[in-house]
Parts: C-alpha cells; structure tokens; sequence
C-alpha cells in the first residue's frame, strides 16, 4: 500500500462502515438502559443507609476494643465499597451517555456490561474475610457459658467461610439476574437484531 492509498483510507468516513442505530430501536435500548440506570442509584442509596446504619449500632458497641474492631472493620468495607462502586459509577456515566448511535458503541456497552458482572460478583466475594473477621470477634467477645476449644472455634470459622463463600455468590448472582441481567440480556438480543 502506498502514502496515497493510505491517506485515502485514512480520509475515509468511517460512519460509512459502522451502521448507525434508528430511532426507534434507540428507544427500545433507552427503557432497558434507564432501568439499570435507575437500578444502580436505588443499589447506590442502599448501600449507604446500610453503612450509616452500621456505624451507628458500632457507636452503641461496648466495650471500647469491641467498638474499635468493628469500627475498623465497617471501615474497611466501606474502602471495598467505595472502589467497587467507583467501577460501577464509570459504567453509570457511560449508560447515561446519548452517543449512543452505532452499532459499535452498542457493542462497546454491552461488553462493559459483561466486565461489571465479574467486578460485581468480585464485590460480594469480598465480603468473605469480612464474615471471617466478624466471626472471630463474636468468638473473642461474646461471653460463652464455657470456654469454646480450639477445634469447636476452627469448625465454626471454617463452616462460615463455605457457608457465607456459597451464601455471598448465591444473593451476588441473585441481585445481579434480577436487577441488571434481564435488562442486559434484552439489550444483548436488541444488539443481535441489529446485526442482522
């Protein structure tokens, strides 16, 4: 190829190529998209009454070791939180986005869908050091008519790891298929119509 074939390649319109979006399938995309969209601020607003809920029953907690735990340990959550969130705020700005004309930023989308679906299973499955920490806090603090063994303490901590491993991916899948998925799987047939 020489500089002339390139720079005709490279003056080219490229809308030509990617075939854009009509207007009436634009409005099948934009219900399903507002509803995630709506889904995720409702989520976003929950997720923060649950942690100023937390934080209040901690100032409650006594004595003051106990409060410092847990304290740090809502704390930590909130740092997990306040990163997961920030990936799933990036795909909340890139739905609102009204760009979305072609085929290949459908596309584009519907690929960042798949992505948050890993970060938001990845979101409830660190919870489980979490579910470890507290378990060993209610361990060390709640008074027990007698003394827990080793053993018994290790059974309780290891069957909370594979029972709340099991329980977080469980309700993770859950939300994610009743809040974000349908919604998703719609957008993803609407993007297998337009390829036709």
């Amino acid at each position: 190829m020489n500089i002339d074939e390139l720079k005709n390649v490279w003056n080219e319109d490229v809308s030509e190529e990617t075939p854009e979006i009509s207007i009436e399938q634009r409005n099948k995309i934009s219900l399903p998209l507002e509803k995630v969209r709506r889904n995720m601020r409702m989520e976003f607003w929950y997720i923060i009454g649950i942690f100023i809920f937390a934080f209040i029953v901690c100032a409650f907690c006594k004595p003051f070791k106990l409060q410092f735990y847990i304290t740090v340990l809502i704390a930590s959550m909130l740092f997990v939180t306040i990163f997961f969130f920030s990936k799933f705020f990036r795909l909340y700005n890139d739905i609102s986005n009204p760009m979305l004309k072609t085929y290949d930023s459908l596309k584009d989308l519907v690929a960042q869908f798949n992505l948050n679906k890993q970060y938001y299973l990845s979101y409830y499955l660190s919870f489980v050091p979490f579910i470890v920490c507290e378990i060993i806090i209610v361990i060390e603090f709640i008074p027990w008519p007698e003394p827990i063994s080793e053993v018994k303490a290790a059974v309780i901590l290891i069957s909370s790891v594979v029972i709340g491993l099991f329980v977080l991916y469980i309700s993770g899948k859950f939300w994610f298929q009743r809040y974000y998925g349908r919604y998703i799987v719609h957008i993803e047939d609407l993007l297998k119509e337009l390829k036709k």
